[in-house]
């Protein structure tokens, strides 16, 4: 079984960036895998929530409901402070995800560039840096080895992606984005997505710039390619998992 594997920053990231891919490849038989690094506790929208730990709770049900809806096979939140993820343990974060990924085995990782994508926000952003050192580690065996003495073993998966766009959102910093490499269609998947975001009903109130987002971002979801491991050309893309088909396969 093909095997992808995104990583977040907030519960909503899931539906928000990368609804529309987990919708397509789940429903093509694609085992997908969702890890959020922080439960959102510092929103600014509060879902009636008396506390950070009531949001936290509230938050990882409604991501739970969320990933079902876009059939995600495996889903889970860690406890990383939301809004700090600039000052966690880089070593510690990334030696996390290289456990998952030794564990979940994916051929493809999805997950945000280092400006954070169209919002710009730095969780996103570090989010794609120990994602991005986590696809390189989990290949090597230099890298935590103690994870190999408790029965893992090494894995390379085979492409890294991170999400973009071809517009930036004005009241939001200022970002510089990777380029499109891949436009994958997700034109029967939008209102599987959208719905997957109305999950967030703490976050209701976005839906509507949500909505407004999508429409603008038309049919497609756009993503660059980060990382092979085998040396490849760069060339337009249209599925993310092109080329890996045969590569499984030897």
């Amino acid at each position: 079984m093909l095997r992808l594997l995104c990583v977040t920053s907030h519960p909503d990231d899931e539906a928000g960036a990368f609804g529309g891919v987990l919708a397509r490849y789940s429903e093509g038989g694609v085992e997908c895998s969702v890890i959020c690094l922080t439960a959102g506790e510092r929103a600014a929208n509060r879902g009636g929530a008396d506390g950070d730990d009531a949001l936290k709770s509230m938050r990882r049900a409604e991501f739970a409901d969320s990933c079902r809806h876009l059939g995600v096979a495996r889903y889970g939140v860690l406890n990383y402070a939301d809004g700090a993820l600039d000052r966690a343990d880089f070593g510690e974060v990334t030696g996390k995800l290289v456990e998952d990924i030794r564990k979940l085995r994916p051929h493809v990782v999805v997950t945000f560039g280092a400006e954070g994508f169209v919002t710009g926000h730095p969780d996103h952003g570090m989010t794609g840096m120990f994602t991005s050192m986590a696809f390189q580690w989990a290949a090597r065996p230099t890298r935590c080895p103690e994870q190999l003495s408790c029965g893992l073993e090494t894995w390379q998966a085979k492409k890294l992606y991170y999400v973009t766009s071809e517009f930036t959102i004005p009241e939001r910093p200022m970002v510089s984005l990777p380029p499109v490499t891949a436009r994958v269609h997700v034109e029967p998947y939008i209102r599987r997505k959208i719905e997957a975001f109305a999950c967030h009903t703490s976050q209701r109130i976005l839906l509507p710039l949500f909505e407004d987002a999508q429409k603008r971002a038309g049919d497609d979801e756009l993503y660059h390619l980060a990382a092979t491991a085998e040396v490849t050309p760069m060339r337009m893309e249209s599925d993310l998992f092109e080329g890996i088909v045969d590569q499984v396969g030897k």
